[in-house]
């Protein structure tokens, strides 16, 4: 019979660096960082196999020896323990229906279909901040509609949105917990939805300047930092200002700006890249840009990566103005309404908001490029004060 615990607990407090035997195929594992690992060496199938138990922190001489029993055991059973192992986990990870593991899941089932796979998190974040820190450690099939109007509750009336989405997210994870087998009660969200009632909050717009004021605006901003010509190209473009922040000089080429699809606010499958035609001040003002070029960014920051989301509207702030980068799109559409009798379709598209139907958008494949680029260019020559007479793009037959 082989020798057994050869070591005592001051050998191993006061081993020195290298691998100690403790007997039975248990070693000990010292390293120069001052670190040490349990290592038990076994021969299954007639292959030697090495299975970590841990670290000397976290396992002591007598709780290695019983780990080290236990997969001899295992062993003896014609099995391989590392393997054997996994398994277990695998089938514990599969018991475990607490809600914070389903949620888990079912992000990572759906990571495909989101934004960049989901990493800025705007997904998960209902569920992350306000559901899972209460019910993260509730098994799926335990939670109904009172432990949702619970949770929900206190931000019903005053977050609506982050309420609703939060409510949308749940939905969808417990769908997942019934696919994965779990007894889940599908009906548990629109139950806790009657018992919230309607939503007293009154959603609000995103503060906008009005476009008759746009042109004076426009030429107060300035161009001797980034943001500033960050917001004016903004204005200029009616983009987004995700887009337009992470823009890369690889999008440009002559008047035209390409935002590739997964920039783009829609979901994968259903985004596409977005032609965006440059007015000549949009080109004076990329020519400005140029310098500034720095890992093939068009408006990188000070440190690394382009300019942060709050920059233009820190700027905005710092000047005593209410209304919001993203407002200007709104500044935008109403000109188009107001000032212009251009198409709603037209309008709607150089906004990149979808138009139509499913079976309307397959059939009619055109983002109106050519009346854009007009449309455009007279937005800029407003912007720039070149008047607002109005703009005749009416859609020609044929």
């Amino acid at each position: 019979m082989a020798a057994k615990n050869l070591l005592t607990a001051m050998q191993v407090k006061n081993a020195p660096v290298g691998k100690h035997c403790d007997g039975s195929g248990l070693w000990l594992h010292k390293r120069a960082d001052g670190g040490a690992q349990w290592v038990l060496r076994v021969t299954v199938h007639g292959r030697r196999r090495e299975m970590g138990l841990g670290s000397l922190d976290d396992v002591s001489l007598g709780e290695a020896r019983r780990l080290a029993e236990k997969w001899r055991a295992v062993v003896r059973e014609g099995k391989d323990p590392i393997k054997e192992r996994e398994r277990l986990s695998r089938e514990a990870a599969r018991s475990d229906s607490r809600l914070q593991n389903v949620a888990d899941a079912a992000f990572e089932a759906r990571k495909a279909d989101l934004k960049g796979d989901g990493k800025a998190g705007r997904w998960f974040s209902p569920l992350e901040l306000h559901v899972l820190p209460k019910l993260g450690k509730v098994p799926v099939e335990d939670i109904d509609q009172r432990d949702i109007e619970t949770v929900l509750k206190p931000l019903w009336h005053t977050k609506a949105e982050t309420a609703r989405k939060a409510l949308n997210r749940l939905g969808i994870v417990l769908k997942h917990g019934a696919a994965m087998g779990y007894d889940v009660d599908l009906q548990a969200t629109l139950k806790a939805k009657e018992l919230l009632g309607k939503s007293r909050h009154t959603s609000t717009n995103i503060p906008a300047l009005h476009w008759q004021q746009v042109p004076e605006f426009y030429a107060e901003v300035g161009e001797t930092t980034i943001t500033q010509l960050a917001l004016k190209l903004l204005i200029l473009t009616a983009v987004r200002s995700g887009p337009l922040r992470q823009a890369e000089w690889c999008e440009f080429e002559g008047d035209v700006w390409t935002i590739p699809a997964d920039k783009m606010k829609s979901r994968k499958g259903e985004a596409s890249d977005f032609v965006v035609p440059l007015s000549g001040e949009a080109m004076r003002l990329l020519d400005v840009l140029r310098p500034f070029e720095r890992d093939g960014l068009v408006f990188p920051s000070i440190r690394k990566g382009p300019i942060s989301d709050m920059a233009m509207t820190k700027m905005l702030k710092d000047r005593g103005h209410a209304f919001r980068p993203h407002g200007f799109r709104s500044s935008f559409r109403t000109w188009c309404a107001e000032a212009t009798d251009t198409p709603d379709k037209i309008a709607e598209t150089a906004l990149a908001h979808s138009i139509g139907t499913k079976v309307q958008k397959a059939y009619l494949r055109t983002e109106y490029f050519e009346r854009r680029r007009a449309l455009m260019e007279r937005w800029a020559q407003y912007v720039t004060g070149g008047g607002a007479y109005v703009v005749r793009l009416g859609v020609q037959n044929g």
